[in-house]
């Protein structure tokens, strides 16, 4: 009975969707190698290097090229994911049972996606250990409220800040795991995930609705999807970018953790080099 019940509740739904899709091949971006492909053409190698061992706010790089690789990387992941919604609408109804499943997996995947870019290019740390490596509970608190401020949730938005300050207050390299584990953040992150779940219940059916003719199936739901992804990229992207993590101005001197004259304890983030899912023109050298 108690696993029943488990299954029925949105926040172990949204749970299980998001944990699957994080073990889907090419759903996790390696920090150091998106950020030195990304910035390649539009920053020297001593920037780059700064970002990719600081952030890319302590390194001093502009908000003017931070949003135009930012907006570079929501359009190629829009169009991707739009693009696979429609290849997945294209046999009609008598394919839904196998093709709703992974049309859903594939667009959560790619939220996965652009929130760990954005969150890079905006000073947040590390996300994901590697590739098939299980997702901690912190990683997954702070990706439920990256969901939540992609759906409009106003509450996400103060939560995440909060998340932010405590970063930069103690100029941290990884995640505040208490905050986000049983803390402060934890409340709500639980709140909002059941909130999701219910959500991407009623997404599901709309996505199903608009599979159930061939063909014009396929470019309702591509439409749908491009639709409803382009602007929760844009609503994450604003947010984290007006967070004083994001400020250049905020982030002097952080540099200098990296470059013998140490400081307290800072941890310096070097990611294994990964292949990308496909060739971002953010990240095209």
């Amino acid at each position: 009975m108690k696993q029943g019940k488990d299954v029925e509740n949105p926040e172990s739904r949204f749970f299980t969707v998001l944990l699957a899709a994080a073990k889907l091949p090419g759903v996790r971006v390696q920090r150091e190698a998106y950020l030195r492909s990304a910035l390649a053409r539009h920053c020297s190698e001593d920037e780059i290097r700064r970002a990719v061992e600081t952030t890319p706010a302590a390194a001093g790089i502009t908000v003017e090229v931070l949003d135009k690789v930012a907006n570079d990387s929501i359009r190629y992941e829009t169009a991707k994911v739009s693009a696979l919604s429609a290849a997945a609408g294209i046999p009609g109804i008598l394919a839904l049972p196998a093709t709703v499943p992974a049309d859903l997996a594939q667009y959560v995947g790619h939220m996965l996606r652009i929130a760990q870019k954005l969150a890079y290019l905006y000073s947040w740390p590390e996300l994901f250990s590697g590739e098939g490596e299980d997702v901690d509970d912190a990683t997954k608190g702070v990706l439920t409220l990256f969901f939540a401020v992609m759906f409009g949730v106003q509450s996400a938005n103060a939560a995440v800040g909060k998340v932010a300050g405590m970063m930069a207050e103690q100029v941290a390299k990884k995640l505040p795991q208490k905050a986000l584990t049983h803390g402060i953040v934890y409340p709500l992150v639980k709140k909002v995930a059941g909130y999701l779940g219910v959500r991407m219940t009623t997404q599901s059916f709309a996505t199903t609705v608009s599979k159930a003719i061939p063909l014009l199936g396929a470019a309702v739901s591509g439409g749908l999807t491009f639709a409803t992804y382009l602007p929760m990229a844009k609503r994450l992207k604003k947010h984290l970018a007006g967070l004083p993590l994001a400020d250049p101005s905020s982030r002097v001197g952080e540099e200098d953790v990296v470059d013998g004259e140490v400081v307290e304890d800072h941890e310096v983030l070097v990611a294994p080099h990964a292949e990308p899912l496909g060739v971002d023109p953010a990240a095209r050298g």
